[in-house]
């Protein structure tokens, strides 16, 4: 069955985390990406955070699926002409280097149109155009400065980053769709472009509904928000609302049996106008139904800590999965807090692809997360990341189609590294 983006070749001078989300899904799809990479260094995640000496780091591994890795010197008369012939063969460029680097290289966007007027050039910036475009960001620089962190956490405690790595992921998944667009486009003009992303844009945009409440605190204070029933005024600004939902039910995190020793032991819970009566059921409330000051959504507004309080006290007689068994046939909207421990042993998971076991010549067997996107007629199949320059002579040979002499010259030049 042929893949989505086959035929698609992907020039990756990404590194780290934010490029590389980004060319492991175009290569999930089918694309050809070649992985550029300092000879005798590559990616500096292959060294961090390693768990096994003598391997690459899952730090690395888990960002690099489904590509091959040519060691260049870009700095090398002989490598410059390979990346010249790799701009030439390739559809898409795609870059997460400091501001400018691309360009004192020699191969900024005029040169790179130049080579190939059909290539898709596309960056990773922390910042777009501005007072800020020269600065370094990495992923919780973004989150701060795209408005995640001050509206996450606690009222009455510090900013906070979040787990999910919606910088640098986050500005990878952005990156992707904008390239796909751009190739899009350019079945229907012949011609390529650029492709940007800055990472606190990314940040922002995932963060939309907080500058959504931001403009509705013209109006008042922001009522499905804790502070508003605890009598708390608000500030100028969106402030931090701890666990409420962000989308206008009332939710808390609760805690379920078995909450002093595991720190997972926690359900998301929500009272949604559709449930109320099935929820005062549920935790023994019936009078809740018609009382006053209970019946209807805005009067439940300065009670709403009473009411999870109240529904905490059950929730604290259930495990977790209990508390989804009873409440998903009500149709009352409950979630458990998994531990990435409970999400790596969830066999449903590896079932959908969703999470895989890949086999590493250096590691062994470890578990990854696989494709999140799920196309009909473009199945994945994840492959292992490269080693180190694996795959410099094959591409050399069989993408830019030098011969054997040309390859043993340019070899012997630095170019690439040691052949493999």
């Amino acid at each position: 069955m042929m893949k989505a983006l086959e035929g698609i070749k992907v020039l990756d001078f990404t590194h780290v985390q934010s490029g590389p989300t980004c060319t492991q899904i175009l290569g999930w799809f089918g694309a050809d990406v070649i992985k550029v990479e300092r000879p005798g260094v590559g990616d500096a995640t292959r060294k961090q955070l390693v768990d096994k000496l003598g391997a690459d780091s899952l730090y690395f591994t888990m960002l690099n699926h489904n590509k091959r890795s040519i060691e260049l010197n870009s700095k090398n008369e002989t490598g410059k002409e390979v990346l010249t012939r790799l701009i030439q063969e390739c559809d898409v460029l795609v870059e997460n280097f400091a501001p400018g680097a691309l360009d004192r290289m020699g191969f900024g966007w005029d040169r790179v149109h130049e080579i190939n007027p059909r290539i898709i050039m596309a960056s990773i910036k922390g910042f777009g155009p501005g007072k800020y475009a020269d600065c370094k960001v990495y992923e919780n620089v973004a989150q701060c400065a795209g408005g995640s962190a001050s509206t996450t956490g606690f009222l009455d405690g510090p900013p906070l980053v979040t787990g999910a790595q919606i910088g640098d992921s986050g500005t990878g998944l952005h990156l992707c769709l904008g390239i796909v667009t751009a190739l899009f486009q350019r079945e229907k003009t012949g011609l390529g472009q650029r492709v940007s992303v800055a990472m606190q844009d990314a940040v922002l945009n995932l963060a939309r509904v907080k500058m959504r409440d931001q403009q509705r605190l013209d109006a008042g204070p922001l009522k499905e928000y804790s502070q508003f029933g605890e009598g708390i005024p608000f500030g100028e600004a969106t402030p931090r609302a701890g666990n409420d939902s962000g989308g206008g039910q009332p939710g808390r995190i609760l805690k379920c049996k078995g909450w002093e020793t595991d720190p997972n032991a926690y359900t998301y819970f929500i009272i949604q106008a559709a449930v109320w009566e099935k929820v005062c059921d549920l935790i023994g409330e019936p009078d809740w139904k018609t009382a006053e000051g209970f019946a209807t959504p805005p009067e439940r507004l300065d009670k709403l800590n009473q009411i999870f309080e109240r529904i905490e006290t059950w929730t604290m007689t259930k495990s977790k999965f209990e508390v989804m068994d009873l409440c998903n046939p009500l149709d009352i909207p409950v979630g458990p807090i998994l531990s990435m421990k409970e999400i790596a042993e969830d066999n449903g998971l590896y079932e959908t692809g969703t999470l895989v076991k890949v086999d590493h010549p250096e590691r062994g067997e470890y578990i990854s997360v696989g494709c999140p996107i799920k196309l009909s007629a473009s199945p994945v199949e994840v492959s292992r990341s490269p080693l180190l320059g694996e795959h410099t002579l094959e591409i050399l040979k069989d993408v830019l189609h030098y011969d054997d002499n040309e390859v043993e010259n340019i070899v012997s030049s630095g170019a690439v590294g040691e052949a493999k």
